[in-house]
């Protein structure tokens, strides 16, 4: 039974043209415990409105708020701010959960007194071939902070930054004054190591609910130049955050080191994205960004390890000479 008048669980679930998955991720959404499933339409074009309509008629918690296309971190901070449930759980539309994941979060993050409540899920290929879990093994599973959980996950170099494996306490979100930064492509990078940083009460849940669909995408060539150069952009603005994390942890050099390793063994994808632009032109260009932006530079000095300096200098002199 939900309570209307003090809820405890709102689903945020961002949807954007995932017409052939959208039923399915609903389905498994209203046999949580959700007290509301805020659905933020982010100016979808194809039949997803008429499919959310659909539902909403059925399930009272279904609530839908529509909006211009302005992408996924602005679509999920519309829910933030409309949720009223004491705890927040993001979902991808195109993804979907085992029956009993969220009963069981909530029921570990009201006993443990929880910011966070870290979970497993599987990588699924619908079928292609076998689904695969997130998290095989290793993540510790005894409450600690968000802190200590970062740097154990960290040493394992075994970190995800998987927003829809977590449950938040909103209190500890909207008193730390958590959004997700728009314009990003791989916005959780940000979110999930600022958020592990200042969670006091965290655990992990092994049991594998969450199912994140691996699509097969097809692109046209301007299309995958523009989604390269978008990811570009946006790896870099992820390693001048992390770099800016690493700075504050001064009185904790494990730390720093860590998220500096992080910083590095992330942003080197960079480059095989780069390779990949198909465009000459553009590739010149957003080789040029780079250098604008100092990234070679940015890498060279935060990496920890030879190897990482190597593969820095590497690309940056491959890159020189071809662009």
């Amino acid at each position: 039974m939900t309570d209307a008048m003090n809820p405890k669980l709102s689903i945020i679930l961002p949807v954007y043209n995932v017409a052939p998955f959208l039923a399915q991720c609903l389905d498994s959404l209203i046999k949580e415990p959700a007290d509301e499933i805020i659905a933020v339409d982010d100016g979808s074009t194809d039949e997803c409105p008429q499919i959310l309509q659909r539902y909403a008629q059925r399930d009272a918690r279904i609530r839908i708020i529509r909006q211009e296309n302005a992408g996924l971190s602005a679509a999920r901070n519309t829910g933030m701010a409309a949720a009223q449930g004491r705890y927040l759980a993001f979902v991808d539309s195109d993804d979907f959960v085992e029956e009993g994941m969220y009963a069981r979060l909530l029921e570990m993050a009201e006993r443990d007194d929880l910011d966070i409540a870290l979970a497993n899920g599987y990588f699924h290929f619908a079928g292609k071939k076998p689904d695969t879990p997130i998290y095989r093994d290793g993540p510790p599973q005894e409450i600690t902070s968000g802190r200590e959980w970062l740097r154990a996950m960290l040493r394992q170099q075994k970190l995800l930054h998987m927003v829809w494996l977590h449950l938040y306490r909103r209190g500890f979100l909207t008193d730390n004054g958590f959004s997700f930064e728009q314009g990003l492509v791989h916005e959780d990078v940000i979110w999930t190591t600022r958020a592990l940083l200042q969670a006091g009460r965290v655990r992990y849940d092994p049991e594998p609910f969450y199912r994140y669909r691996i699509r097969e995408r097809h692109f046209t060539p301007e299309q995958n130049t523009r989604r390269l150069s978008a990811i570009i952009k946006s790896s870099v603005r992820n390693a001048e955050a992390l770099a800016l994390m690493a700075a504050a942890e001064s009185e904790d050099p494990e730390m720093m080191r860590l998220l500096r390793w992080q910083l590095v063994d992330g942003g080197l994808s960079v480059f095989h994205k780069l390779e990949k632009i198909p465009d000459a032109g553009e590739r010149r260009r957003q080789f040029s960004y780079l250098r604008e932006r100092s990234y070679f530079r940015l890498l060279w000095e935060k990496a920890v390890l030879f190897s990482q300096r190597r593969r820095v200098l590497r690309h940056f002199l491959k890159n020189l000479f071809t662009a």
